[in-house]
């Protein structure tokens, strides 16, 4: 399938959602590229998955933001990369350095850089330890095997809303709960 095809398909996706995320956050290594960076030189032509570009393509159409968070220890392979593939003004922040945080420190300067807040941003990534603990910050994360898919996008996005939507009801249930009365019932004018 080509890049045109798979933006389209990823178009219609994000056209079956009323509620999409501000943000999407992609890593790198196994995740919009098949191999890790520290693995390759600077000379080698690196390659995305074959679903990626469309993916990003489409998005960038639609508005909506993207970063990057990786823990690749060669920042320096990784920003020529994303040059080769003419990729790297797509993304409004790059926070790729080596970490033993799992990402979180990632995700903190992401939103210091951006004002996103956690529970607007879509995030995905190839290692369960990062899918964990960065979702223990409010940020829907989803776990991808063989690189970003139509199906992952597909399943972010129905995660995502389903976290928005549970968000907005425990919002009613605490102002139905400290207001003292029901935020549906109407007052009498008389």
């Amino acid at each position: 399938m080509g890049d045109e095809k798979v933006k389209d398909e990823a178009m219609q996706i994000m056209g079956m959602f009323q509620i999409l995320p501000r943000l999407v956050v992609f890593d790198l290594d196994y995740t919009l590229w098949p191999f890790y960076c520290e693995c390759l030189s600077k000379r080698e032509m690196p390659s995305l998955y074959p679903q990626a570009k469309g993916i990003l393509s489409a998005l960038k159409e639609k508005g909506i933001e993207m970063a990057i968070a990786s823990r690749s220890p060669t920042s320096d392979i990784a920003n020529t990369f994303l040059d080769k593939l003419n990729i790297k003004p797509m993304f409004v922040a790059k926070e790729i350095y080596s970490s033993w945080t799992h990402k979180t420190d990632h995700f903190q300067k992401i939103h210091t850089r951006t004002g996103v807040p956690f529970t607007a941003m879509l995030f995905f990534d190839d290692e369960d330890r990062n899918i964990k603990s960065v979702s223990k910050m409010g940020v829907t994360s989803i776990l991808v095997g063989s690189g970003v898919t139509l199906g992952a996008f597909r399943q972010g996005l129905t995660e995502f809303t389903q976290n928005q939507n549970s968000i907005e009801k425990n919002k009613q249930v605490w102002r139905d709960k400290y207001s003292g009365k029901p935020a549906s019932s109407e007052t009498n004018k008389d």
